[in-house]
Formats: C-alpha cells, structure tokens, sequence
C-alpha cells in the first residue's frame, strides 16, 4: 500500500501549475494498482475439455477471435497463453496434454515453464489417470498449489438420468466426486481436491467452491486479479467484487486529500474529476458492464444485447467514462457542487484552510465513488437476473 499511497509525483505536477502531467500520474497509480498479474495453468489428458475451461472462465464465446480452440481431438501441442479479455494481467494459459508430449512429468513442468504459474488446474473428463497423479506429485514437490476438475459433469448425468429409474442428481454427483478422490487417494495424492464442472455454464456445480477454495489459498494480493476476472456467474460474486472495490475507496480518497492540499486555483477539481473517472471505469470493467464485456456476455448466452442493456438503470454504465462526464455528473448535486467550491477557496488560507479543504476533497471523492460504486453494482445484478431468466426461459 505504501507505493499506491505515494502522491508525491502528482503533487509535484500541481505545484508546476502542470495538470496534464499530474492526471497522467494519477491514470498509472490506477493502472499499477489493477495489474497483479495471476498465471493459471490449464492442463491434463487430450480432449478433457481444457480449451473449453479456458473460454468459459473469460467469458469468451467458443466462436470468437479471442477463443481458445476447441474440438474432440487434442488442438493444444504447445502452451499457449489466453489473457483474460478486460484483465490482461490475468493469463490462462492451455498446456499440452501431458499424454501428447515426449516428456515423463518432471520434464514436461520444465518444457511448459512451471515457474510462471501461480497454480494449476488438472482437468479430466473421465477418471484421473497415471499421467494426471505423476503431474500432481511434481507439482506438490515443487511446492506449488494444483486442483483436479472432473470436467463435463452434465453427460454424466444426461446418461445417469436415461439409465437410472430412480435418478438422483445430487447423489450422482456424490459418487463421481468420491470415485474421483478415492482413485487419487490409493495413486498416492496425498487430500486431493476435487471440483465437479460444467465448461458450458460455470455457475453450475463445484465452481462457487473452487473459486472459494482458491481464493482463500492464493496470497492476498492475488486475490483481487482472481475476483475482479471472475465472470459474473452470481449475486454473491457480484457482491464480493462491490465489497473488494469498496475496500480501497479510502485509498483514493487519500490521494484527492493529498492532492486538495496543493494552493493551485483549479486544479483539485480536475484532478479529482480524472481520479474519479479512472476508479469508475475500473467498477465498469470489474462488473462486465463496459461495451466489450455485455456484448461477450450476448454471445456467450444467447441473449440479445439489447435485453441485457434494457435493465441498465445507471447512466455511467452506458456512457463513455471521462474527466468531463463525471465533474458534469457530480456538479448536478448542489451540495457536491457547494463543498467543491468551499474546497478551492479554503486551500489558500495557510494551515488550517489547507486541512479543512483536504478533509472536504476526501469526503467528496468518498461519497462520490460509494454511490458509483452502488448504481453499477446495481446495475451488475440486474444484467445477471436478466441473462438467468432469458437462458432459463429458452430451455
């Protein structure tokens, strides 16, 4: 925190009377703060469905540019790196099958460049099998954190429900779960972790536990680039993400305080206006509300666009996010409009002006973004409830 707190460029560049300068300063604190990078590797058998984890957790449409490639036969020969489409600083990178490659296990995590990951995921669609167990043990001797994904749950239970006369879904997921472990346990795996998935709908299954799992797993500053990459697949992810963004208001807050302080006639109020605007654009982009995002989301549900933007209430979610559109935003507010003011003339009054206008600049910026924050959040849920119920009613 003590780097992102370091407002002494930006208020060096006020003091030179410099706003440009000083609003560029403040989009590379933004930036620096959003780019944790996360490096996931993707890997296990041909054909388990890699590609198709790769592409769901983006939320990237089989059938786009950006998509991994897919198919019955193994389209992975070498490793490739898929960055997450709004987080780039989010890589899923789809491994070889270990069975495709010339190399036994240990080598193989040295032909893929092991150190790079953060974790792995190991995917199967049938049982785990020696490959996968030999993978695992040279991560865990290699002191990484690695989780089995038994992947394409929903044909097992498509061919349970047509076999079965007294078919339950739950307990057919049971026993997938605890064959899967118990194959593990006696190949030697020492408390393996399995997660049941759906590659087509994530928000089915073992994904809330896997997320959960991995974000109580991964080192602190890591688990912000997993949220905020994570597709909206529930209200309850939508909230962490709200509550992880509210978490840092106070930062920003703390940079438009340092920054009232500087006696330049004006220049708080831009200042702030870009500031603002850089930390709304980020919630916009956290919460799959920016252009590129809801018209991945259409192709990837089926759901016309024009749906998805209709229960949109937030004019920030639909407008091009700039300095001028959010001073013109919060100038509507006669209160806002009246402490900003105060602001610019208490700043040249010597000690005690400079404090109050400091205090007035951090409580401004702090109730601004808690009501952005809010609408887009809001908005967030809403875009979710309509995709649920349009993709529920098509089936």
């Amino acid at each position: 925190m003590a780097d992102f707190l370091d407002t002494t460029e930006i208020k060096e560049a006020l003091q030179n009377n410099n706003q440009a300068l000083a609003v560029d300063k403040i989009k590379k604190l933004l930036e620096k703060a959003a780019n944790t990078p996360l490096n996931i590797g993707i890997t296990g058998e041909s054909g388990s469905g890699k590609s198709s984890f790769v592409n769901a957790f983006r939320g990237v449409d089989h059938r786009d540019d950006q998509a991994a490639p897919t198919g019955v036969v193994e389209t992975t020969t070498e490793v490739r790196a898929y960055p997450h489409p709004s987080y780039p600083n989010v890589t899923l990178w789809d491994l070889p099958g270990i069975g495709t490659t010339r190399f036994p296990a240990d080598q193989y995590l040295k032909h893929v460049g092991f150190e790079r990951f953060d974790f792995f995921i190991i995917i199967s669609d049938t049982r785990f099998r020696e490959n996968d167990v030999k993978l695992a043990k040279e991560i865990q001797k290699m002191g990484k954190k690695f989780y089995f994904v038994r992947s394409k749950v929903d044909n097992d239970l498509q061919n349970a429900q047509r076999s079965q006369r007294n078919f339950d879904a739950e307990q057919t997921l049971a026993l997938i779960r605890e064959n899967c472990k118990e194959g593990l346990l006696k190949e030697g795996v020492q408390a393996p972790q399995v997660f049941l998935l759906s590659n087509f709908e994530l928000r089915r299954h073992d994904f809330h536990c896997l997320h959960a799992t991995l974000e109580r797993e991964l080192p602190e500053h890591k688990r912000d680039a997993l949220l905020f990459a994570m597709p909206n697949m529930s209200l309850e992810i939508i909230e962490k993400k709200k509550e992880a963004f509210k978490s840092k208001i106070p930062q920003y807050a703390f940079v438009s305080a340092a920054c009232a302080a500087v006696p330049v006639p004006g220049l708080s109020v831009a200042v702030d206006g870009a500031l603002i605007a850089g930390v709304v654009q980020q919630y916009k982009t956290g919460f799959a509300l920016d252009g590129p995002s809801l018209q991945r989301l259409a192709d990837s549900t089926g759901v016309p666009l024009e749906d998805l933007t209709s229960v949109v209430r937030s004019p920030l979610s639909l407008n091009t996010i700039d300095k001028t559109f959010i001073l013109k935003f919060l100038l509507q507010s006669a209160a806002v409009a009246g402490s900003m003011l105060a602001e610019e003339g208490l700043k040249f009054i010597p000690l005690f002006g400079t404090l109050v206008a400091s205090t007035l600049s951090y409580k401004v910026t702090e109730k601004a973004l808690l009501d952005f924050l809010h609408m887009l959040a809001e908005d967030a849920q809403n875009v979710f409830k309509r995709a649920l119920c349009c993709m529920n009613s098509s089936v």
